[in-house]
């Protein structure tokens, strides 16, 4: 059985939390629990060797916390999920919701199933929720989507049941490959393949590219996302934290990449731009 490492930080300022997840996504944390004591951030074990332990404690370090460590296994790791995940909804847009739970029965535009498992985005996140509705102002129908980082494919699916004729997921972590295919049966979005990769570098080009990840993979494949957007096409950003925006306006800029809008949720923004 996989095992599973979760670091438990306490640490309750909303604002450290916050930078706090950014610094642990960039060192491939994929799953996280915000709890009434702190935080709880969740790896691979395998992936938890020397190296990285020690990139841990100086990012809990720079803050003035500690850590604590534990190995929990995959099943144990959905029992503690499925305890606290309460359905989410995205104004009457997008209601996301797992399959314990009842249908929102009309409440909403679209109903999506997720179980995240160790994948990353069930729609609480300030990040996963400002790019819906983002999406929500832009026209899928009969497009073609590229999902950098899809994580559990929940952007994926809700490309699908928006209209788009086809939709690429990507992710280089095992726990989303299985977990995004796994999502993407019970939703039924056949219009979705799924593949595991490195980075953004492909020889398709897409109507509308989304890459909710974090701020350095975005920077390090903006020329690949850049590369693989048609001429007039969209291009959705997230994983990005508010004073993360000059730098990335900048880096967009330079390509030619018109600003549309800015998302901000929770000090996390969603930035759409034009191609």
């Amino acid at each position: 059985m996989r095992t599973t490492i979760q670091v438990s930080i306490n640490v309750l300022d909303e604002a450290v939390k916050d930078m706090m997840i950014a610094a642990l996504l960039d060192l491939d944390f994929d799953g996280f629990e915000e709890t009434e004591t702190g935080l709880f951030s969740f790896i691979e074990s395998a992936r938890f060797d020397g190296e990285l332990r020690s990139r841990l404690e100086e990012v809990v370090n720079r803050y003035g916390y500690t850590y604590t460590s534990a190995a929990i296994d995959k099943q144990n790791w959905n029992a503690l999920w499925e305890s606290n995940f309460e359905p989410v909804l995205v104004d009457d847009f997008v209601g996301v919701r797992a399959n314990f739970h009842p249908p929102f029965n009309g409440g909403v535009e679209h109903d999506i199933i997720i179980t995240p498992k160790m994948s990353f985005g069930t729609g609480h996140h300030g990040t996963t929720y400002s790019v819906m509705q983002l999406m929500r102002g832009i026209d899928f129908t009969n497009k073609s989507v590229f999902d950098f980082g899809t994580g559990t494919g929940i952007l994926a699916i809700l490309a699908h049941k928006l209209g788009a004729s086809y939709v690429l997921g990507v992710d280089n972590d095992d726990w989303c490959i299985e977990n995004a295919s796994e999502n993407i049966v019970v939703n039924n979005a056949q219009s979705i393949e799924i593949h595991k990769v490195d980075n953004a570098k492909l020889n398709k080009r897409f109507n509308i590219v989304i890459a909710n990840i974090n701020k350095n993979i975005i920077l390090d494949n903006l020329a690949f996302l850049a590369a693989a957007t048609v001429s007039g096409g969209v291009v959705l950003l997230s994983g990005l934290l508010v004073e993360d925006e000059p730098e990335i306006e900048a880096a967009c800029a330079s390509l030619g990449w018109k600003h549309q809008l800015t998302r901000t949720r929770n000090n996390w923004i969603a930035l759409h731009y034009i191609v």
